[in-house]
């Protein structure tokens, strides 16, 4: 089986399990808030994590001397995490995964200040493209301006600040110490927010099912895209995640019938030409080296 194909394999995982975690999401968000969902969903990572890493004999790579970067970049995926859980709840799920593809350009915005790389005028086109897909995603108007759309753009500059910050950790440590440190740090956080006005909600026989496919789809979606990026080019990955846009459209709208709005997909195919104009330049250079 040629490369390619393993990663569309890899990319199938991925969506799908990004694509259930949104739903899943939805329909706990009448009886959890989202702090109750990041708490459960840490909840079962950690069972998950730990047991395979006993299982496996992994335990043996979590580290414990950069617990510091582990604090920051979790604070900032749990901060993101419960943003994009919210954005699901009141604006359409195609609008939501629009914005959250911004995430790589803010990566390009942020990472001189954060990992200390150059912004190139590449760097700068493909941003600039990014914020004007934002804009048409969001009304260039503004009509279409609310809470669930800040907070669904929000959540990309966090997550952003996420990928930057596991770049850093992979120098050093591998994916079973990330994973426990993530699971571990946000069930904690979890159980601080979601409990600070004395009462955090159980789940029921309804809610249950929705809330272990939560926490078993984040890890496998991450798992999945990982594997994909082991095997295949960013240039090939990036495409192929794409296909979450029009797929998470056509669920939005089976399930809840939700419009299929045409301006989404303009904005979100600015934001991907300028996301793989980037990666494509970015390999090449990478290649002439």
């Amino acid at each position: 089986m040629s490369p390619i194909l393993k990663a569309a394999l890899w990319m199938t995982g991925s969506i799908a399990s990004f694509s259930t975690m949104a739903v899943a999401g939805r329909e706990v968000s009448d009886s959890l808030d989202t702090f109750e969902i990041m708490m459960y969903r840490s909840l079962v990572g950690v069972v998950v994590v730990c047991t395979l890493a006993i299982a496996t004999g992994a335990w043996r790579s979590i580290r414990t001397d950069r617990t510091g970067i582990h604090l920051v970049r979790n604070l900032a995926h749990f901060t993101g995490q419960n943003l994009w859980f919210y954005a699901v709840t009141v604006i359409p799920l195609a609008q939501v995964f629009a914005l959250e593809f911004t995430s790589p350009i803010w990566v390009i915005v942020l990472s001189p200040l954060v990992l200390g790389e150059r912004l190139t005028a590449v760097r700068a086109l493909a941003a600039i493209m990014g914020f004007i897909g934002i804009l048409i995603v969001a009304r260039p108007d503004m009509a279409g301006l609310n809470a669930g759309v800040i907070t669904a753009a929000s959540s990309a500059i966090f997550f952003a600040l996420t990928i930057m910050l596991t770049k850093r950790l992979t120098r050093h440590e591998g994916i079973t110490s990330i994973l426990f440190w993530l699971t571990t740090m946000q069930l904690v956080m979890g159980v601080i927010m979601a409990g600070y006005d004395g009462h955090i909600a159980l789940p029921d026989w309804q809610t249950g099912p929705w809330v272990f496919l939560i926490g078993c789809a984040g890890l496998l979606a991450h798992y999945c895209l990982t594997h994909a990026l082991a095997i295949a080019p960013a240039t090939v990955v990036v495409p192929i995640d794409f296909i979450r846009l029009p797929t998470i459209a056509v669920i939005g709208m089976l399930v809840y019938g939700e419009v299929i709005d045409i301006w989404v997909f303009v904005g979100a195919a600015i934001i991907f030409a300028g996301n793989y104009v980037n990666i494509w330049v970015e390999s090449r250079g990478s290649k002439a080296l």
